[in-house]
Parts: structure tokens; sequence; C-alpha cells
């Protein structure tokens, strides 16, 4: 991974809604509400460097969940891929890294309606941050120049049950060895098994939680960068049964 150049064109035509691109053009014209946000002409087929550097990293937080708004209502953004790819090709400047879940179910440029290039996107059972992950959310903030990093977790996730359940499985044992902790960490008054899906949501909201202790912990360059107001690192639950993903702030 290389940092990349400024030579993207700063807009493009397109007949698709770019959200992140809607946002940062919106500040051209000065403050303005997150809504006004949101209603910004079409711009741009992918995100670039000033675009992206215009926007907070609360702003980038907004239009994450206006991109799960849309779809969750079934009106996502119309997008030319290969337009896309051509646009990126020479550099990229995505505004967000999402560490999620490899679950087929939870992909995140879907569920957040985003495309090439708007995000990082690193995935592994049971989303939880090993040295090399820290080492790629690293390279995304602090040379890259992404301004948040997302934990998603979600509902009824198998890493989660394997966890409870103690499973040994090769490598696998050593992952859900990460997660374990989010066990005893739960407060919880019922059944305790991964047959309760409440108690499962339950373990895997507080797994998202002692993620985000863990990045700001093992990460100084990260908890730097969120200290000084340069990036926001948050949290987020993703509901399989709504769609819906719910944001610690």
């Amino acid at each position: 991974m290389e940092p990349t150049t400024d030579n993207t064109p700063t807009y493009r035509k397109s007949s698709r809604r770019s959200f992140f691109v809607s946002a940062s053009a919106a500040s051209l014209v000065g403050p303005m509400s997150l809504l006004s946000l949101q209603l910004a002409a079409p711009m741009s087929s992918s995100l670039t460097k000033e675009q992206r550097d215009r926007m907070t990293p609360s702003e980038i937080i907004e239009e994450l969940k206006k991109g799960n708004q849309r779809f969750r209502s079934g009106k996502m953004t119309s997008r030319d891929y290969m337009k896309e790819q051509r646009s990126t090709a020479s550099g990229q400047y995505p505004a967000a890294v999402v560490l999620g879940c490899i679950d087929s179910r939870v992909p995140a440029e879907i569920v957040f309606d985003v495309g090439i290039g708007d995000t990082f996107n690193a995935r592994v059972a049971g989303n939880v941050a090993n040295d090399d992950l820290l080492g790629s959310m690293e390279f995304a903030c602090a040379v890259a120049g992404a301004k948040v990093v997302l934990v998603l977790g979600h509902t009824a996730c198998g890493a989660i049950k394997g966890a409870i359940d103690d499973v040994v499985l090769g490598n696998l044992t050593g992952l859900l060895a990460r997660i374990k902790p989010a066990i005893p960490a739960t407060k919880f008054e019922g059944d305790k098994s991964s047959k309760n899906p409440a108690y499962v949501d339950a373990v895997a909201k507080t797994n998202v939680e002692l993620t985000l202790d863990s990045i700001r912990r093992r990460s100084p360059v990260l908890a730097d960068l969120e200290k000084k107001g340069t990036i926001k690192i948050t949290g987020a639950m993703y509901d399989l049964a709504t769609g819906t993903a719910e944001f610690n702030q």
C-alpha cells in the first residue's frame, strides 16, 4: 500500500448521487445543516481529496447513517461502477475505514450505500482488532487521510456464538479467544447461551465496545488522532432482520 497522488479531477458530472460527494459539495457554499448536505446536487462519480478533506468526522458519520437509511428504504444511489473504477484508478481518498465481520450478510459498502473509493473495508470474523488490522487502520487514517474508524458488529453473529460455546477448531480457536472477554463483561439477565438470540446480540454489542477500547489502547497513533479531533472512532450494530445500523453516537 502506498499513499496516492492528488491528480484526481475535482469534479466529474454524473447522473448518480454520491452521498459523500454531496456532503462535501455543500460545504463549498458555506456552513449548512446536515439536512442541506443531503439535498446537495449530484457531483462527481468518486470522492476526491479536496471533497473528503472538507468533511468533518461527524459529517462523515452522518452520511453513513443516511446511506444506511437509503439502503433500508430501497432508494439506493444509482451507480456506474465502471465510472467509479476509472475515476479512482489514479488515486483513492476514502473518508472512513470500516472494521466489520466476514458475515456475507453484512457488506459495508452495500448497507451504507457507498461506492468504489468511498471507504476502506476490513473484515474478520467477530470484527476484532489484531495487530495487522490495527496497522491497516493506521495506514487508512494517518497516511491515507480517512477520518472515521467504524467497528461494525451485527446480530446473530456466528463468531460470537462460537466464543460462547468455547469452540475449538484450528486457527479459529485463537480468533475466538479475542472475543471471549466480551462474555463476562456483558451484563444480561436470562439464559446465557448461544441459543438465546438476545444474549448473543448483547455479547456482540459488548464485543464492539471492547474492540473500540482495544483500538484506542493498542494504537497510540489512532488514539492521538482522535484526541486531536482529526478522526472519530465509533461503533455500530447492524440488525440482520431490519437492515438498520445503530450507531454508538
